[in-house]
């Protein structure tokens, strides 16, 4: 299963998510910010290249929806509600994607 964490600029809560789900058997994670300025930019091929998409906030679905409409035809797009408050590998940050993510991945 191909998993996709996308988020404003690819700098804390996106790159956290890549970090902690990495290793998780039957997985493969990348992670993308939806921004001009993103460290690693969202494009066409990593939106069909994913099997299953989480965005941080509602308004990167919003985006998402609208820029990749035909693409995420048959995707599956959870927002996962994570406001832009964290550091990179914060501790809380840490718990609510472990929580939220968690319960969709193979086991």
């Amino acid at each position: 299963m191909n998993i996709l964490f996308v988020c404003s600029r690819n700098r804390l809560r996106s790159p956290t998510a890549e970090q902690i789900f990495a290793s998780h058997p039957g997985v493969e994670v990348a992670s993308a910010g939806i921004n001009p300025d993103a460290d690693h930019q969202l494009d066409t091929e990593l939106v069909l290249w994913a099997d299953l998409i989480f965005v941080m906030e509602r308004a990167h679905k919003t985006r998402m929806q609208r820029r990749y409409r035909s693409e995420l035809k048959d995707k599956r797009l959870i927002c996962l509600n994570i406001p832009d408050l964290y550091d990179f590998m914060d501790a809380k940050l840490v718990l609510l994607l472990k929580a939220r993510v968690t319960p969709f991945l193979p086991t």
